[in-house]
């Protein structure tokens, strides 16, 4: 029995020493997890209470406040960021003076034009490129140099002071030193956080947000306006400036046919209006250039303004546009977004008749 017993429990062994070979060779990775026992205490920058945390996890959310807080992140200091908004502002000043310069130059070489009809033709169209120019500058000046929207001063760092759920999904930017929304983005060249950020636009040398961001759409719509008004104005002053073709500069040459002639005749058109700019006046250049400036600066403005509205009704912003994480699940595809974004506090049953308005009766 000994001998046996013995016998059994060798055999015992060698099979299980034989399977563990086995599932080491089938299962390596299985002998390789070990279980993590390491946490760690570190204090939630939002309210201040300790919070037991594994190190290898990158952020965790605080269970009282709700703060996120990043485990891992590194701050980069600002460099430079006084002469970047140096240089922003210089460029914005620079920009103002050019659009006064082309202002003034486009109401100089269209004004005799204008005129010529009648002095009331004349003043009605000066009347109207005031406007709009007043408009334009006003509103690029608001989005130029008006706060883009900082984010509201919250109470943080304190347990007895910030109530559950007060700080629900923000972080702590490390460049400002204070609690970040969700709905906020951080800015290096602008050097702070911005509400509702759309994106930096060079041009305006300041970010679009949700303090200067209807004034932005503003400004884009009157300054395409203005440049259609522009581009139609300098083409009707150079029809009535040009000098007159010569009459022997376009001929059609005998034994040209189809293609030919037409390429004939449109070199022959062409050198006629080239040999008559030569007599063409000063304001005659500043219209043409005023025409090819307008168009060019329209497509683009028409693009960009395209693309804001598209934004609008769907109810995001660029950034919340290209982030997979924000703005999918919440925003609403609605005309009433183009109401609450400039600001119309009335809806157009206001101002229909009161048979429009009210509300239709069943008959029982």
């Amino acid at each position: 029995m000994d001998f046996a017993d013995s016998a059994t429990t060798s055999t015992t062994a060698m099979r299980s020493s034989t399977s563990a070979a086995d599932d080491d060779i089938l299962y390596p990775e299985e002998h390789n997890v070990t279980s993590v026992s390491d946490d760690h205490e570190t204090t939630c920058w939002g309210c201040g209470l300790r919070v037991l945390v594994s190190p290898h996890v990158p952020a965790f959310k605080c269970f009282w406040c709700g703060a996120i807080s990043n485990q891992n992140i590194i701050k980069c200091e600002n460099q430079n960021f006084r002469w970047r908004r140096l240089r922003d502002r210089c460029f914005v000043s620079i920009l103002i003076v050019f659009m006064l310069l082309v202002i003034c130059g486009g109401i100089w070489a269209i004004y005799p034009v204008l005129v010529s009809p009648g002095y009331i033709h004349g003043g009605v169209n000066i009347l109207i490129a005031i406007i709009l120019s007043i408009f334009t500058l006003s509103t690029f000046s608001l989005s130029a140099f008006r706060s883009a929207g900082a984010p509201p001063n919250i109470l943080w760092g304190s347990y007895p002071a910030v109530t559950k759920g007060a700080l629900e999904n923000y972080r702590f930017c490390e460049y400002c030193a204070k609690p970040k929304s969700p709905r906020a983005h951080h800015c290096r060249s602008c050097g702070m956080c911005v509400l509702d950020m759309d994106h930096h636009c060079p041009f305006i040398g300041n970010c679009v947000g949700a303090a200067n961001h209807r004034h932005f759409v503003l400004f884009l719509i009157s300054a395409i306006i203005g440049m259609i008004y522009a581009s139609v104005m300098s083409v009707y002053a150079v029809y009535h400036i040009w000098p007159p073709l010569n009459n022997w500069q376009i001929h059609l040459l005998s034994g040209a046919f189809g293609q030919k002639l037409v390429m004939r005749m449109l070199k022959d058109i062409f050198v006629a209006f080239m040999s008559s700019m030569l007599f063409l006046p000063a304001r005659g250049l500043v219209l043409i250039y005023l025409f090819i400036a307008s168009v060019s600066i329209e497509i683009g403005l028409s693009v960009l303004l395209w693309q804001q509205l598209c934004f609008i009704y769907e109810g995001k912003t660029y950034l919340s546009h290209i982030s997979a994480s924000e703005g999918e699940g919440t925003a609403v595809k609605d005309c009433q977004n183009f109401n609450r974004f400039f600001g119309f506090p009335y809806t157009r049953t206001r101002y229909l008749p009161s048979f429009f308005s009210s509300k239709k009766r069943h008959k029982k």
